[in-house]
């Protein structure tokens, strides 16, 4: 795996485990602990669909975990399809993005370094860094993407231009 050390990774990861993910929660029953990472929610369904659909064509990400059924804001899930011979520009992060391809071979430059990732791959950004992502591969890539806290779908929309869709 040409990849930065899994150590950073499984760092942050777990920093961001302990930080975000073990605060209070909206269990499956209803039962909600408040904090200032979550939105209070009524009795929430425990699988998704998704949510909502994210589009600056030729790029869509499909929400698939947000506040909206979570009932929390500390983190987003999303489904990334990026078509072959995409390339994005440098762009800034400011919060913690990991990415785990399913689908197709994606570039994942990373402060001018780059790296290859392949279905099964964990590529990722931390705050601050700058990133570029393309597809390396002759098919599409697909690829889940985790944003730690949450927040980076509306800034997709807002600051980026992306529109988004309501999935029914």
């Amino acid at each position: 795996m040409n990849l930065p050390t899994l150590a950073p990774l499984v760092s942050s990861f777990t920093l961001a485990i302990t930080l975000g993910l073990s605060s209070n929660y909206v269990s499956a029953n209803g039962d909600h602990t408040a904090s200032e990472n979550t939105t209070p929610a009524a009795t929430y369904n425990a699988a998704s669909s998704g949510t909502r659909n994210l589009t600056l064509d030729p790029v869509t990400v499909k929400m698939l975990l947000d506040a909206s059924n979570l009932g929390r804001s500390d983190i987003e899930v999303g489904e990334v399809s990026l078509p072959i011979s995409y390339e994005s520009t440098v762009h800034p992060h400011g919060v913690l993005e990991i990415f785990y391809v399913v689908e197709g071979i994606m570039g994942h430059e990373v402060n001018g370094k780059a790296h290859t990732l392949n279905p099964g791959d964990v590529g990722f950004v931390n705050p601050g860094d700058k990133v570029k992502h393309s597809v390396l591969s002759d098919m599409p890539v697909k690829a889940v993407v985790i944003w730690l806290p949450g927040g980076e779908a509306d800034a997709l929309v807002e600051h980026a231009g992306f529109t988004s869709e309501k999935i029914n």
